[in-house]
């Protein structure tokens, strides 16, 4: 079976999905047509990427019967919207991060999908590359003993980024780039959920955050230090330290390195003539092979970020947020 694919929005990250979707075969993947609110900016998209259909309008795309999966690229603000047409109008959806601006969104769109029995997938790329593999074997088998404290940090000049900048956008560092990091600690811990978390930042002219640090506390002992920057270069890589040593993870969110206490593992990523912004970018295919897997199977979700996860990470976020003063007019803690 071909998943047929629809692109809900033009942007950037729209393009790189659809060149990762591009290096598979393509009689298991097919990009077959793209939506934006704009058609001359559809029809440019899919000139570009030799896309056979565009359309000005969501609907459109929903409406079209070849499609069978929906990959959700546009604006956060725009994300329960948009999942829910292509549910109600029975494709599956690959959302990408956030799921939805808070716990409540996600709740609703989750128990949507669920109501409709189809897929859907927070596009948490990071969980579907081989290392994240790895690093879950090193965990589980202990060989830095017991996980008592994790870091992350994600921070880089992104200050006229509007996607980031932007409250009208749905923006701030927690929801874009702080995801990552918490989704690492959630990793590590194996959906453990905290009993407190407590976070600091600063809210730039517009209301949202340029950066926010928090620190998340788990039963017996166990600690994680996220944080997140919109101005300035962190580490940006995550750390575990254990009772036996350190595991750190260069570039977590999309890693091709591991260092253990006694070896540096490397995992090369899918070698392509395919020209990505970022040589990592081509990464996406990960989870796009993970969603085929899923939905071919019959999953409505995915082992490796969850429905459950999903809500965990939106709870986080909502209480980090909250915290640190970055409210939505479509949050329910106003």
């Amino acid at each position: 079976m071909t998943l047929k694919w629809g692109i809900a929005g033009a942007g950037k990250i729209s393009t790189q999905f659809a060149k990762s979707v591009s290096i598979l075969s393509n009689t298991e993947h097919e990009v077959v047509a793209v939506a934006a609110q704009c058609l001359e900016r559809a029809q440019q998209f899919a000139t570009d990427l030799g896309i056979p259909k565009a359309y000005g309008s969501y609907k459109e795309l929903a409406n079209d019967k070849e499609i069978n999966i929906v990959y959700i690229g546009n604006l956060n603000t725009q994300h329960l919207q948009v999942s829910k047409l292509m549910l109600e109008h029975g494709k599956h959806v690959l959302c990408e991060k956030p799921l939805t601006l808070n716990e409540l969104q996600t709740s609703e769109l989750i128990n949507f999908a669920k109501e409709k029995n189809l897929f859907l997938m927070e596009a948490i790329w990071s969980r579907c590359f081989p290392a994240y593999d790895k690093l879950r074997e090193l965990i589980d088998s202990k060989v830095i003993g017991d996980i008592l404290y994790v870091t992350a940090t994600f921070g880089r000049p992104f200050k006229e980024v509007e996607r980031i900048t932007s409250k009208e956008l749905g923006g701030g560092t927690i929801l874009d780039l702080g995801i990552y990091t918490l989704q690492f600690a959630q990793f590590v811990y194996k959906g453990l959920e905290p009993i407190a978390v407590v976070a600091q930042g600063k809210l730039n002219e517009n209301g949202v955050d340029e950066s926010a640090s928090a620190i998340i506390s788990y039963d017996n002992g166990k600690v994680a230090l996220v944080s997140s920057h919109s101005r300035i270069e962190l580490p940006n890589e995550g750390c575990i330290f254990g009772t036996k040593g350190m595991i750190r993870v260069p570039r977590f969110w999309c890693p091709t390195t591991i260092i253990t206490p006694t070896e540096t593992l490397n995992f090369e990523l899918p070698k392509t003539d395919v020209q990505f912004k970022n040589f990592y970018s081509v990464g996406m295919s990960y989870e796009v092979l993970e969603v085929g897997k899923c939905v071919k199977a019959g999953k409505t979700e995915s082992d490796k970020i969850t429905h459950r996860e999903s809500l965990e990470l939106a709870r986080m976020m909502d209480k980090i947020r909250k915290d640190v003063g970055v409210v939505f007019e479509q949050d329910e803690f106003i």
